[in-house]
């Protein structure tokens, strides 16, 4: 099973857990603060990814533009949400922000774990060419 699938699997159910328990009166609030953050990481990964396969150098300026993207995606989705949707601010900030949390902590160890299986210089010898 790919990251992508296990984000959003992992999404799905606790989002269906916290309304299972917490009663269907702010399933929406729960379910969209769950989506915005689940679609943004699910994308950046897959970018991340495909980047970082094909030419491992240009990840870093990929990745800070990206991150100017997400300023204005998650501005534009959370006011989009509270003043066009009008949902609740409380319930919908905190699933919210459990999910962006959780979801780009995964996305960092999944970096993480990309970047450690990378071809890379591991001590000063080699930024040397060996000589000492």
């Amino acid at each position: 099973m790919t990251l992508v699938s296990w984000m959003a699997g992992a999404s799905g159910v606790s989002a269906a857990l916290v309304v299972g328990i917490a009663g269907p009166t702010f399933a929406r609030e729960v379910v969209l603060g769950m989506f915005g953050p689940l679609a943004e990481t699910v994308t950046s990964w897959v970018v991340a990814e495909q980047v970082f396969r094909r030419r491992p150098e240009r990840l870093t300026a990929v990745m800070i533009t990206a991150f100017a993207g997400k300023l204005v995606f998650f501005g534009a989705y959370v006011a989009v949400m509270l003043k066009v949707l009008a949902l609740t601010p409380a319930p919908f900030m905190a699933s919210f922000t459990c999910y962006f949390v959780a979801l780009h902590f995964v996305e960092a160890l999944a970096l993480r774990r990309l970047f450690a299986g990378a071809p890379r210089v591991s001590d000063a010898a080699d930024l040397r060419g060996g000589l000492e």
